[in-house]
Order: structure tokens, then sequence, then C-alpha cells
């Protein structure tokens, strides 16, 4: 059974005919931009989608999704996926780097639900790194600025090309480890606070609603 398919889809057959989605990027959310496609195709549905990504761009376009902006449109329903959820909602993202427009688009929606498989669920925020999108410039301030409140920082390497990973916006992507993190909320604005950092991974008092895959079916959170 894939569970990120079970939560996409269940996410996609939520949206109603007119809606303006914020469409997110990941694996999960692959699934429900799958999913709005098919309905487009086969219900007729009417509905426009905010991409935050590249990845979630070509994705939307391969399913014949039309899109629009920010400057266009507002957001009536974001959905995005997660690397992990605390039980207040809070929540660490940017395993795909696009964490900066995914906070845009996922702050400016009426709602928004996070889909992902159960895994995601954990008691505390932290054994994931902090995904940090920063100015390259800046990279020896926020490294200190990152050491000095006791995290462990390091660049995002690519995989496929020599040097660091470069965001859609142009920028380094770095990843900071702070262990279980206590006070979500407070170190998302810490973390913006430091000169160069464009945006941080953590998204607090957002979440509408969770949609998690399990192996006993679909969970609902809210």
């Amino acid at each position: 059974m894939n569970l990120k398919m079970l939560a996409a889809y269940e996410a996609g057959d939520e949206i109603k005919d007119g809606q303006i989605i914020g469409l997110g990027t990941g694996s999960t959310t692959h699934y429900f931009i799958e999913k709005i496609g098919m309905r487009i195709q086969e219900e007729g549905i009417s509905v426009m989608g905010v991409p935050t990504s590249y990845q979630s761009f070509i994705l939307a376009k391969q399913w014949k999704i039309p899109l629009t902006t920010l400057e266009e449109h507002d957001v009536d329903i974001a959905v995005d996926g997660a690397d992990e959820i605390d039980p207040d909602f809070n929540l660490i993202k940017g395993g795909g780097g696009a964490h900066t427009l995914e906070k845009i688009v996922d702050y400016s929606a009426e709602e928004l639900i996070i889909i992902a498989d159960d895994s995601k669920k954990v008691n505390k925020l932290g054994k994931f790194p902090v995904p940090l999108e920063i100015i390259h410039q800046s990279t020896k301030l926020v490294f200190d600025s990152l050491k000095d409140m006791g995290g462990e920082p390091k660049i995002r390497m690519a995989t496929e090309k020599d040097g660091p990973v470069i965001s859609d916006n142009g920028n380094f992507i770095i990843d900071v480890n702070f262990g279980e993190i206590d006070n979500p909320i407070q170190l998302e604005k810490d973390l913006n606070s430091i000169p160069g950092v464009v945006e941080n991974g953590i998204f607090s008092q957002m979440v509408d609603k969770v949609i998690l895959g399990t192996s006993n079916g679909v969970e609902v959170l809210k």
C-alpha cells in the first residue's frame, strides 16, 4: 500500500470546483497534483494552481492544470507535505529545498492541509535538520550565528552536479541540526532574524488539517 498516495488522493478528493490551489512540492504532493489532474480530465472540475517550485510547475503542466500567481488570485486552499509533524502541527519542511515559496503560498492560503504518511508524526521536531535558504555571501555570518545558537550547520551538496544545491531562487540551501526542538515557534523567528537568511524550514501555527496515510487507511487530524 502506498501511504503517501493514500493521503494525497484523499486531499485531492476534498478540492472543490472553482478553487485556487497552492500546489506544494515533494514526493507526496506529486500524487496530489496527479489526482487534481485526473479530476480535471474525468470530472471536468475547473481549478487553478499556484506552484511552489519548478517541480510542481512542471508536474502541473504535464497534468494540464491551469496555473496562476499570488498576484492574480487569492489562494483558497494549499496542500503540501512535511518532513516532520509535531502534536501541535508545527512542521519541518524543506527536504526538497523549496520551503521559501512553499511558506509564502501556504501562509497566503485560506486553508492549509498537510499530507504525509504516518512516519512523519513525531513527539518533538528535530530528527531532521532544519533547512535554511541563505544568500551565499552571508555563509560565514550565518554559520557563526547558528553555531552560537547550538546548531550544527552544513551546506547541502548536490548529488548530480559538483558543488552546493542552488534553490529555485538562486540561493544556497543549508541544513542545521539542533537536536530536539523545544520551542519551534521561537526558533523559527530567531532563525529569520539572522542577516542573510531568506527563510527557514520551520512552519509553525499555520496548519488547519493533517491527512495521514496509515496501514489502517486514512487518518485525519484537525
